[in-house]
């Protein structure tokens, strides 16, 4: 088994058992994939169905733990790798209906995909009540005027 192989098989088995565990025990599985993700060794194109799966459990009405642990590792992905924003958009769309904490995970990604189709969901955080969510929406807004500098493939 290759590399590549055994980090897909550990999040596979994360998420099998992801979906018959107690609260607890799904967010131990997501710290999982977030640490394979950390990684940064694992093909773009599994990355983002990975991501997309991601984004289902920090939208779904899980706990705020198991909801924060997939958002942790949303960011995760998109500190080592290019997500798309048709990936995280499901994330725009649901921004309301976060927490201030998940919502300032919510505006970084945003942020990370260069993208300026979130520059509206993002700038109407610019003056939330909570001072994190403004910071974050502040850097995401900058994030999101930059352009995307050219990544080097560290899979060898």
């Amino acid at each position: 088994m290759d590399e590549h192989q055994g980090l897909t098989a550990l999040i596979e088995s994360a998420w099998a058992e992801l979906n018959g565990s107690d609260a607890r025990r799904r967010d131990l599985c997501l710290d999982t994939v977030s640490d394979v993700l950390e990684s940064g060794r694992l093909a773009q194109d599994y990355v983002e169905r990975t991501v997309g799966r991601l984004v289902t459990v920090a939208l779904s009405g899980e706990n705020y733990a198991v909801r924060e642990s997939a958002l942790h590792a949303v960011c995760t992905a998109s500190a080592h790798y290019e997500l798309p924003y048709r990936v995280v958009e499901p994330l725009a769309a649901g921004a309301d209906g976060f927490e201030p904490l998940l919502l300032a995970y919510v505006l970084a990604v945003l942020g990370s995909t260069r993208d300026r189709a979130a520059l509206p969901v993002v700038e109407r955080f610019l003056n939330h009540p909570h001072p994190e969510v403004r910071r974050e929406a502040s850097e995401a807004l900058t994030d999101l005027h930059w352009p995307r500098e050219p990544t080097q493939d560290t899979r060898a």
